[in-house]
Formats: structure tokens, sequence, C-alpha cells
């Protein structure tokens, strides 16, 4: 026993260089902290910030279980020492988030977070590094802060928080543990990156891929979307079936937001197209709901979605809203057609090169729009990607 202990310990105590070289992996050990969730206690934490520049940063928000997701839990790594700001409790955040527009910031897979932050806030970040962004630049397998840490450092991630209710007061221990964990080995693994990167001349590269997640962060999430029900593969339904697809989808809403839970736990998607299908061949809302059960909540629920699907079945199909033309969405001539197979076959050998996701380069639908109009590749994509593609031969040799 003495011995296992002592091997435990050498293990935990190696460097992180040394772990990753030996192939030693461990659960790592979360750092102190400091929580604050009472009026007054941020001073601390201010006061920290105005000393530095930089700031690591990450969040927890609660879209799992309530109708409108909000952020609970606020992490930042600020000089070597991790805080936890509870974002539920009675504080004034103003001068927290006035702090953190003048900060550089240091995170991981951020594109959700600053939406949520602009979109809650009002918040705009000045300057980012995403170590995600970074890791997909490098070709990593596995971007995931997990996924990274356990591959560079030998460190085993609880997936125990993962799903966990953080709406939900007062978080416990295991909780806070596992939300110090996420920003406290940000720094050395993005020294660990940016090594690789500057070994490839991909640092402008993440430069640029951080500025334009910044710049997306300021559109937070799109709302108000009035073709937001046509779910799934409804483009195949017609008539009685697309009315009441759309009354029940809002059914849906109505009662997720009644409720304040997540609308997928009133009722996933399949079983809304099931009813939408179903109005093919029936048209009596009990047989069309016949077949449908809500689980724990049926009793409650199954008749004012039944009242839903009546009204969808008297429903005109042509006073529903309509799909918005995109001018990107025509179809390629053949001409145009060619053009993009050729963009995809030398970006896919391009990409073999230089060991990058293709899709990273250019995508499926920004190569379409650059065969229809090659002029608008500077509005769709960035300077390096720019770069690349300006530089394969199909591009080069293409007659306008």
């Amino acid at each position: 026993m003495e011995r296992d202990g002592g091997k435990r310990m050498i293990k935990r105590f190696l460097p992180t260089t040394a772990r990753r070289f030996l192939g030693v992996k461990v659960k790592p050990e979360p750092p102190t902290y400091e929580l604050y969730d009472q009026p007054g206690q941020l001073k601390p934490l201010l006061d920290a910030l105005d000393r530095v520049d930089e700031v690591a940063l990450d969040t927890e928000a609660d879209n799992m279980n309530c109708y409108r997701t909000k952020i609970c839990l606020l992490q930042f790594l600020v000089e070597g020492k991790v805080y936890l700001v509870d974002a539920l409790a009675p504080l004034n955040f103003d001068a927290l988030y006035e702090r953190l527009a003048d900060k550089h910031l240091l995170m991981h897979g951020s594109d959700y977070d600053l939406r949520l932050l602009h979109d809650l806030n009002g918040f705009t970040a000045k300057s980012m590094f995403d170590t995600m962004l970074a890791a997909q630049l490098l070709n990593r397998q596995r971007v995931g802060l997990a996924g990274l840490l356990e591959d560079y450092f030998g460190l085993v991630m609880s997936k125990e928080s993962q799903k966990a209710n953080w709406s939900k007061r007062p978080l416990t221990k295991k909780l806070l543990d596992y939300a110090s964990l996420d920003v406290w080995h940000l720094p050395e693994l993005r020294e660990n990156l940016s090594k690789e990167l500057t070994k490839l001349g991909r640092m402008e590269w993440l430069e640029q891929q951080c500025l334009r997640q910044i710049e997306a962060g300021q559109a937070g999430f799109p709302t108000g979307d009035e073709n937001a029900w046509r779910i799934g593969k409804s483009e195949r339904l017609r008539g009685t079936s697309l009315g009441v697809l759309h009354a029940v989808w809002h059914w849906r809403e109505a009662q997720a937001e009644r409720l304040d839970t997540p609308p997928f736990k009133i009722c996933n998607n399949s079983l809304l197209l099931k009813m939408a299908e179903a109005a093919k061949d029936h048209d009596q809302a009990d047989a069309i709901v016949g077949a449908i059960h809500l689980g724990r909540r049926h009793p409650r629920l199954i008749r004012s979605l039944t009242t839903a699907v009546k009204k969808g079945l008297e429903t005109d199909p042509d006073s529903l809203p309509r799909r918005k033309r995109n001018r990107d969405h025509r179809p390629l001539t053949p001409k145009e057609l060619a053009f993009q197979d050729r963009l995809k076959a030398d970006r896919d050998v391009l990409a073999e090169k230089l060991q990058l996701d293709a899709t990273l380069i250019a995508n499926r639908s920004q190569l379409a729009q650059i065969a229809r109009d090659p002029a608008r590749m500077g509005e769709l994509l960035l300077p390096w990607q720019c770069d690349l593609i300006t530089s394969l031969p199909s591009f080069v040799q293409n007659d306008p």
C-alpha cells in the first residue's frame, strides 16, 4: 500500500512536460480559488484586474434546464489565482465588465461564451487567444479542452459535471472544483500551442480567426426567425402537414416558456414531425395525437396539444411565413459547378500538404459562392484563407 501511494504521489508531482514524455496520466488537482456570491465581494478581483493586461476567462451557462439560457458562473484566472463569481448572485457586475472590455482574453471555445456575454451583458472582447481555434489550426485530432489537457499534460478531466444544473444553488464543491480547472491550465496550454503555431508560421492565421470570432460574438444569437419552425426534413411536407408543424412547434415554445424548461424536454423534433406527417392521412386531431406520448407531463399537456393540432389542420398553408430567397442559394450553372469541383479538388490537395482540415481553408458553401462570384471572396474568407485559395491552380487558371 505504501508503495502504491508513493507511485501516486510521484505521478502527481511530476512536471507536466515529464508526465507527457513518460505517458503518465493523472486526475488533475483543482487549484485553490475564491467564490464571490455576496454583495461587496468583488473588490479583490477588480483590484487584480487593474494590475494585468490579460485574464483567462470561462463561463458556465444553463441551457439544459431552463427556457432562456443564462450565465450562472464566471471563472477567472488572474495573476495565477482563480476567482469564481456567481453570476446569479445579487452583485453589481458593471465594473467587472468594464474592466474585462480592456483586457486580452485567454479562452477555450469562445464562440458560445462571447455571444452569450454580448446578448446578456452587452460585452465585447478587445482581443483574444482561443486555444480551441489554435488546436484546429494545428490539425489536432482532439480540440476539446479535456482532450488537449490529456494529450499535452496527461491530465484526465472528469466528465461528470458537463451536464450539471449550474443554476441550482448552492453550487457544490465538486462543481466549483470542476469549474476552476477550466481556466487553471489555459496559460500553459497556450504556451505549447503558440510554440507549434509559430514553428508552422500560423500565428497570424490564429489572430485573424480570433478577431473574426470576436466580430461574430457581437452578432449574438439569432432571434425572431419566423421560419424557425421549419425543422429537420420539413421541406418534404406539404399542405395541412405544414400547418400542423407550424402549430405544434409554436405550442411547444409556449409550453417551454411557461414551464421554464428547454423545448426539447417538452417534445422532441421527431414527435413534432411525426404529427405533421400524420396529417397527410388524418383530418382529426385526436387521431394525430393518439400515437403521441409526452412522458410524465402527458396528462397535463395532451389537451393543449390537441387544440394546437386542430388549429394547424385549419390553417391555410399559403398563410404561413415563406422562406426569403437568398442570391447565394441560386443553383450553380454547369460552368460554375465545374469551377467549384476544380477548386475543391485543389483545396483538398493543399489541405493534405499542409496537414489541415480542408474546411478550415474554405467549406463547401464558401467554395460554391466563390465559384459563383470570385470577386466576393474577400467577404467570405479571412486574408490567410484568401491567400491559399488564390494560390490554387484552378483559381489562377480560371477563365471568367
